[in-house]
């Protein structure tokens, strides 16, 4: 049953977000909506709901259909209000007196613990807010349900509870929705929506297989445009060659001049370039090398908290040239504390981080997931000119190649988006020239063509590193040795998907 039918749909905003849209949505689907940061998605599901008008096209849906929207942030105005009275202040007042047993029913589904449910969204992390958002939609019972970014904050057990939580909605509902997770993707759709500028190709399959489809299409669309006019060039040289003969007015060698320049004309006109997506700006990396061939050594080194509490010990384990590790094991086992005493024992060896030893050619590269390193009141181009040296000029070209315009390397950073953030922090760290990448959910707010771009430098690179990720796609792309912690003790696995499955069972 169809339910939402869009038709030559467009928005303008300046320029282009997306045109001639068409995509019809019918009971049971779950369709992925994917393109780069700020090119259209949010603004796709405002139209949807009714909260924007298109510029051109028209959005026609079911009588009495009603809408679901789980936008990316908390309103401020809900800051100070508790979990559970967030959830029920969304049902209309009469039902929120008579039917607040709705709200529980919807939080039991989310797995929302008693002791959350009374805390205030300001004092949740944000992936607990994003719960509470989707909660508050959920519980109005909607028709169709549209989720942007829904798994942003979210760690690798809540992503795989929210997947659990989507597969067993009821079949006849539509979900849309927006990710950068191309795992998160792949579990949970079955259409695939890549929105361009200009043709929105959509596929009747989950991420991947649309994505190598989309790939076959692009390949094939570029073909032809060579294939075409290379046959146009063709033509008009052969118009040439009579034009030098001379011809008489009216003479058939002039009818096939005038013919092959008409077609020559109609195949230029026609020809349409394949498409090539607009760069959010190049992620680079350096690999500055080193002769050791251990760069880290863990003698049993006992990861605690700050009050003292064993977490875990690490054994014997060396950490080398080449190596790509990535650390893994539920929330809370100390992944993060293992990575602040590596980060410790690397740039103040002085101090001595027990059970730790850097080789002292070792250089740091070091990324956190909160991009700590980057100063909210500090400028791109200040961040630049006074860490590196590298002039005015050369650090406006850096930025300019990392996707920010002239505009936004003056602006604070806290202006940036969370993509155009991560794009500076990676450019720091390919300034630094690190021989050693300590990486903290280097993922968390790259698009899929920069989470691609990042794969695709540490392989190149043949950077040594030592990463955490929530990123499953990125985790099976990079990683080739596998750490994890289980039962106090740090273990090497061959491969991460015992702990995927342990998560999501």
């Amino acid at each position: 049953m169809t339910l939402i039918n869009i038709r030559n749909l467009g928005v303008t905003l300046g320029n282009p977000l997306f045109s001639k849209l068409n995509l019809v949505v019918n009971s049971g689907d779950r369709i992925g909506l994917v393109a780069a940061n700020g090119r259209g998605k949010s603004t796709l599901f405002a139209c949807i709901a009714g909260a924007l008008e298109p510029s051109a096209g028209e959005i026609t849906k079911a009588r009495g259909l009603t809408i679901g929207h789980v936008a990316q942030n908390v309103p401020v105005a809900l800051f100070d209000t508790p979990f559970y009275d967030a959830v029920l202040q969304a049902l209309p007042a009469d039902q929120a007196e008579s039917e607040s047993w709705r709200v529980d029913v919807a939080l039991e589904s989310l797995e929302v613990p008693e002791v959350m449910r009374r805390r205030p969204l300001k004092h949740l992390s944000g992936g607990w807010q994003r719960l509470a958002m989707l909660a508050r939609t959920w519980v109005t019972e909607p028709d169709v349900l549209l989720l942007d970014e829904p798994t942003n904050h979210l760690d690798l057990e809540k992503i795989a509870q929210l997947e659990g939580w989507l597969n067993g909605l009821p079949r006849d509902v539509p979900v849309i929705l927006s990710s950068h997770d191309r795992a998160f993707l792949d579990a949970t759709t079955n259409r695939t929506l890549f929105l361009r500028p200009e043709q929105s190709p959509i596929f009747a399959l989950p991420y991947t297989g649309a994505r190598a489809a989309l790939d076959e299409v692009d390949a094939s669309e570029a073909r032809r445009y060579e294939r075409d006019m290379k046959t146009a060039e063709q033509l008009r040289k052969q118009a040439a060659k009579l034009n030098n003969i001379g011809i008489n007015s009216g003479s058939d060698l002039l009818v096939v001049k005038t013919k092959q320049k008409q077609r020559a004309d109609k195949l230029e006109d026609a020809a349409k370039p394949a498409h090539l997506e607009r760069s959010a700006g190049a992620i680079r990396l350096t690999n500055r090398g080193t002769h050791a061939k251990v760069l880290v050594t863990l003698e049993d080194a006992a990861v605690t908290t700050p009050d003292g509490t064993l977490l875990f010990k690490t054994g014997r384990q060396f950490l080398c040239q080449g190596d790509r590790i990535v650390l893994i094991g539920p929330n809370g086992a100390g992944k993060s504390r293992l990575v602040s005493m590596l980060k410790q024992a690397i740039e103040r060896p002085e101090a001595g981080q027990g059970g730790i030893k850097a080789t002292p050619s070792v250089v740091l590269g070091y990324g956190d997931q909160a991009l700590a390193d980057l100063a909210d009141q500090d400028t791109p181009i200040g961040t630049i000119v006074r860490r590196f040296d590298v002039g005015d000029q050369r650090a406006r070209a850096l930025l300019a190649g990392a996707g920010m315009t002239i505009d936004m390397q003056a602006k604070p950073i806290r202006q940036l988006s969370g993509g155009q953030k991560a794009r500076l922090g990676m450019l720091v760290l390919r300034l630094t020239e690190p021989n050693f990448y300590l990486l903290d959910e280097p993922t968390n707010h790259l698009d899929i063509e920069g989470q691609e771009a990042l794969e695709g430098e540490l392989m190149a690179q043949e950077a040594s590193c030592l990463l955490v990720s929530h990123d499953r796609s990125f985790v099976r792309a990079v990683g080739n040795r596998f750490w994890l912690i289980e039962k106090k003790r740090l273990v090497e696995v061959e491969s991460p998907e015992g702990f995927f499955a342990s998560v999501a069972g």
